[in-house]
């Protein structure tokens, strides 16, 4: 293993550098559907630039256009070494907006959804994600993360994440089975997540930060970041991806897009080493 590389679970190695799938059926959460052809062609440029983790939901889509579709179009049969992750708990409202939540009993028919639009018979990585549309806390997650530690042990999920939890709710989680990553908002300018980040790295768990660039309701403020950008020749969106992939070892970043454009200049920051100086900048 390599600084670049991380294993998930422990059995998953992948490239610390990935794909967020979130962009391909839609720019954002009330915004038109993309043109799918464009989403596969990122896709199948991701793969050949290297992405080998792929992080999906089946709740990514809009007025006929599916991210899970897209992936299985542009990359089935899927190459030796791609892992995929999705999330589930989240329901759609009759925006097409995910602001609601699944029961327990809700759950097997989120994973089957995964696992058939996907077009396979066990998923990698299934994270719960909780709180709907607000930030982490606030609820019990046990007997949720408890009926998918159940498809787990019926062989359908690989790995179990959790995604938009506190350390309570982490903890909550690692006491019913095993928890392989955890994906929480976290950027340069939002830190909120740091003591999770640090539990994580601590038990050898994946952290993968969510709207690893402000994600547009938090967007970076660019200027904090043009100095290490300019002395750099990189750009901030790039600096920005390199500062997660310099916070720990164990952040995974997956920036998402639905721009053939956009993917080239994410993944060119998985070349980019900041020095003592660019980071001091960052945190100053």
């Amino acid at each position: 293993m390599t600084n670049d590389v991380f294993s998930i679970g422990g059995d998953l190695p992948v490239r610390r550098l990935g794909f967020g799938a979130m962009r391909l059926a839609r720019n954002s959460l009330t915004g038109p559907a993309r043109d799918p052809e464009t989403g596969i062609a990122v896709l199948r440029r991701a793969a050949d630039l290297g992405a080998d983790h792929i992080d999906t939901a089946w709740f990514y889509r809009r007025d006929g256009v599916a991210a899970n579709d897209l992936i299985r179009e542009a990359l089935h049969p899927y190459p030796d070494g791609l892992v995929i992750a999705t999330k589930v708990g989240p329901l759609l409202d009759e925006r097409g907006i995910p602001s609601l939540q699944a029961k327990p009993d809700q759950l097997r028919a989120l994973v089957e959804d995964n696992l058939i639009s996907l077009g396979l018979d066990r998923l990698d990585l299934v994270y719960l994600r909780v709180g709907a549309m607000s930030g982490p806390g606030g609820e019990s997650i046990g007997e949720r993360f408890a009926a998918l530690a159940e498809l787990r042990d019926e062989g359908l999920i690989r790995h179990l994440g959790v995604s938009n939890v506190d350390a309570a709710q982490l903890a909550e989680a690692r006491a019913i089975a095993p928890v392989a990553a955890v994906q929480n908002a976290f950027h340069v300018q939002d830190r909120g997540s740091a003591s999770v980040l640090a539990e994580c790295a601590a038990a050898g768990i994946a952290f993968v930060p969510f709207f690893p660039l402000g994600g547009g309701r938090d967007p970076i403020d660019h200027a904090r970041l043009e100095r290490v950008a300019a002395r750099r020749r990189a750009t901030t969106a790039q600096v920005a991806l390199a500062w997660l992939l310099a916070a720990s070892p164990a952040t995974l970043a997956i920036p998402g897009t639905g721009s053939v454009e956009h993917l080239e200049e994410n993944m060119g920051a998985a070349g980019l080493r900041l020095t003592g100086e660019d980071l001091s900048d960052l945190d100053s």
